[in-house]
């Protein structure tokens, strides 16, 4: 896998790790959770997203992968199982899977990190420790593509504060 197929994993992890464990944390905070009821939220939130972004890439990548092989498979007339290139294909599913659940798993510890070590103002943290991250993914993204590092990020925190918006508007203003 290049660095770049990785990356893509990382960033589409990492965002939906932070972004959906964040929209979670706000929901449960704004409805009155104290912040080990937030907690258990974010964890919930953050194992259900890992495994199913794990899994869902396992199936997905799976899928193109191995219609791949089989596109190689045919003007060669006989199947690559249990080749190389077949063992370097299974190898890439998994790594991919693992990467995207992981780097899932991670970023929703960024929101909920302040519910465990801080009491009242653990929600303001929470929202600001995970726009920071979306910053420094960003800037992953920028430099990953070559392009814009300020436009990324700046991507990055739009999206960041349009799910805050949004979550917030849903809770009421509670």
């Amino acid at each position: 896998m290049t660095k770049v197929e990785q990356g893509r994993y990382i960033i589409l992890g990492s965002i939906d790790g932070i972004l959906a464990v964040l929209g979670g944390v706000i929901g449960a905070s704004t409805a009155g959770a104290t912040n080990e009821g937030v907690v258990h939220v974010g964890l919930g939130v953050a194992v259900a997203l890992a495994v199913t972004n794990g899994i869902g890439s396992y199936l997905a990548e799976s899928t193109v992968e191995y219609a791949k092989l089989a596109e190689k498979e045919r003007p060669l007339l006989r199947r690559l199982t249990g080749t190389r290139i077949e063992l370097g294909t299974r190898r890439k599913i998994r790594l991919d899977s693992i990467t995207h659940g992981g780097a899932s798993f991670i970023g929703s510890m960024i929101p909920i990190i302040p519910f465990v070590v801080l009491e009242s103002i653990a929600l303001a943290f929470s929202i600001g420790a995970s726009l920071a991250a979306l910053v420094l993914l960003g800037i992953y993204s920028g430099r990953l593509s070559r392009q814009s590092v300020t436009a990324a990020a700046a991507k990055m925190v739009i999206l960041g504060v349009l799910v805050v918006v949004l979550v917030s508007l849903l809770g009421g203003g509670h």
